[in-house]
């Protein structure tokens, strides 16, 4: 059901549906890469102004969602150590790791505490000289900015440091649209981390793979809109990288922070969850920042880590399956008690699905 008070302008929302309608020439399954696109489609229930031909799939782009279990039994561990306190944004506290989170590890009296920015753990530090102050540095190319401008801050300090897991989006969709088992016929690109990288990095996803991909806002009718490029796109079969997002995304993105990134970060391959290794996706620190690099500076001896049976979460974020093919989906696994990544996150698709789609959950 549509949520008219979600949309500022019902009469273009109702043309572009039109407009899809007629464009249309078969059935179409697009993805949405990024979490809070897939949130913003439920809420607004855009699924109801499209034709049944086309089928809307969550992709990769939900940061909690990919943080693979070893990451954080590495951060439970760095948690562990006596004298440290870990920070950490509040949407990672409830991730399940091999057999614990960061928030049963606080209710066991560990001293990890919820900041808004990378930069509250500075003051943290200089607060705390006494104890080793760790940021767990989650999430894409829109947090990595300022993880990098903190680090050239927190030069001096002796007691602050960071554990980087962040993850590139680019060689993220290479590996997608490289795997045999994943049809997608065009990709609605991420709005916020494409405010960074612009439109270069996504070129090769119509050059190489001749896939129609659109960079969107947020706004119902901005998700119509590249909907609705996409379909002109496939109909005319002249795939390309488009931006509909233009009030905000800028062909060359933004040169500083890739300058910011590029001076601390090296890409690395990197474990995404549920999904596997990717070459070159992650973000770990460069040589020169060893100093700060949690990984160089503590000892984290960590048992194997394992995913959690039965958790379709992978398939999941690679658009192979939708959340209710989930055995445990709105059974085992609910917000309250959430097994999979997918199901913790606000961005996660099984949350989304849980919360709007009217599921029966007993």
């Amino acid at each position: 059901m549509v949520n008219t008070e979600l949309f500022k302008d019902p009469a273009i929302a109702n043309k572009l549906s039109r407009q899809i309608r007629h464009y249309i020439r078969g059935p179409l399954r697009l993805m949405e890469v990024c979490g809070t696109h897939t949130v913003a489609i439920f809420r607004s229930g855009i699924r109801s102004l499209l034709p049944e031909e086309i089928t809307l799939l969550s992709g990769p782009g939900c940061p909690v969602c990919v943080t693979a279990v070893e990451d954080i039994d590495r951060a439970i561990a760095i948690a562990g150590h006596p004298d440290v306190i870990l920070a950490t944004f509040g949407d990672m506290m409830r991730v399940p790791g091999s057999t614990s989170s960061l928030n049963e590890e606080k209710a066991k009296g560990r001293d990890i505490r919820v900041v808004y920015s990378p930069m509250d753990c500075l003051k943290i530090a200089r607060e705390n000289t006494d104890k080793k102050v760790v940021f767990f540095a989650t999430g894409f190319e829109t947090t990595s900015p300022s993880v990098a401008a903190t680090t050239i801050e927190s030069l001096g300090l002796k007691n602050f440091y960071i554990f980087s897991v962040h993850k590139l989006v680019p060689p993220a969709l290479t590996a997608l649209l490289s795997a045999s088992d994943v049809r997608v016929d065009g990709l609605i690109l991420p709005g916020h981390v494409s405010t960074i990288l612009g439109i270069r990095p996504y070129e090769f996803i119509a050059s190489r793979y001749q896939m129609p991909a659109v960079i969107s806002g947020f706004e119902p009718v901005d998700i119509l809109q590249a909907i609705y490029m996409l379909v002109l796109q496939i109909n005319r079969k002249r795939p390309k990288v488009e931006i509909q997002y233009s009030r905000v995304v800028y062909p060359d993105g933004n040169p500083k922070a890739i300058r910011l990134i590029d001076m601390v970060f090296k890409p690395v391959d990197t474990n995404w969850r549920g999904i596997g290794v990717i070459p070159e996706s992650g973000l770990k620190f460069k040589d020169e920042f060893s100093s700060i690099d949690a990984e160089k500076n503590f000892d984290i001896d960590i048992p194997l880590s394992k995913e959690p049976k039965g958790c379709s979460c992978g398939d999941v974020l690679r658009g192979v399956k939708i959340p209710t093919d989930c055995p445990l989906f709105a059974k085992a696994c609910t917000p309250e008690h959430p097994i999979g990544a997918c199901m913790v996150s606000t961005e996660g698709s099984c949350a989304a699905y849980y919360k709007y789609s009217g599921t029966d959950i007993g």
